[in-house]
């Protein structure tokens, strides 16, 4: 699932609270900005690729196989996400980055690398294009926020285009893991069966089936926790504006 939620990631600084919470010491916030800038960089570099083999192919269908690199590069680098928090740079929690960093890694890896056939299915497009507009945004809007100049629009866009970003990265997730349904089960693919030395089995096939079923709860939770931050956040200068 994707790992966009404005207020429970890996941003430095709040800008919500009243109360002005202790950031990163000087160093801390050196390594924080320049990890920010280039996870920014790097997905840019996906984005423009995207557009230049659609420019070039004159189609969308197969524009993963331009990118594919780069973005397994810069999503795997974002495990070190989970790092920051253990070591108590980011004051996030551990557990909750770790389910939206590793979910990602896992579909990234265990999905479409492993599931060679699902590459080229529309679905992969579809989250890798949610994916890659929405961590442009966030690591910006982290990178501003440590230098303590966020502007207000990497602002509004963070938490505001997760509206349909969000619902869509995670339906282009689903529809991946379906289409790989097929060939896991054909191929055995990561599959354990008995008898063995260790007696223990394991279906892959069942096992993805059970992550499809867990967005059913996890889901709703997370994207309208996103709608109450977005009202906290953005809500103060919305009812401004109304009264002017």
């Amino acid at each position: 699932m994707s790992a966009a939620a404005p207020g429970t990631s890996k941003a430095a600084h709040s800008d919500v609270a009243p109360k002005k919470k202790k950031g990163p010491g000087a160093l801390a916030t050196a390594y924080l900005v320049i990890y920010n800038v280039v996870m920014t960089a790097g997905w840019l570099v996906i984005a423009v690729g995207l557009v230049r083999a659609y420019l070039a192919r004159g189609s969308y269908h197969g524009l993963y196989y331009s990118i594919e690199k780069p973005l397994k590069f810069f999503q795997t680098g974002a495990i070190l996400e989970i790092l920051h928090c253990a070591v108590g740079i980011v004051p996030s929690s551990v557990v909750l980055t770790g389910f939206q960093v590793m979910s990602r890694v896992f579909l990234t890896w265990a999905v479409t690398h492993s599931v060679r056939e699902v590459q080229s299915e529309d679905s992969v497009l579809l989250f890798v294009t949610a994916w890659t507009v929405t961590e442009i945004i966030r690591y910006s809007f982290y990178t501003f926020s440590l230098l303590n100049h966020l502007p207000y629009l990497i602002k509004w866009a963070r938490y505001t285009f997760f509206i349909v970003l969000y619902p869509m990265g995670v339906t282009g997730e689903l529809l991946t893991i379906y289409a790989s349904l097929p060939y896991v089960q054909k191929t055995g693919l990561y599959s354990v069966t008995l008898p063995n030395k260790y007696n223990f089995s394991f279906d892959y096939y069942t096992f993805l089936i059970l992550i499809m079923i867990s967005y059913i709860p996890l889901f709703p939770q997370l994207y309208f926790h996103m709608i109450r931050q977005r009202k906290k956040v953005l809500g103060h200068v919305e009812d401004y504006s109304k009264l002017e």
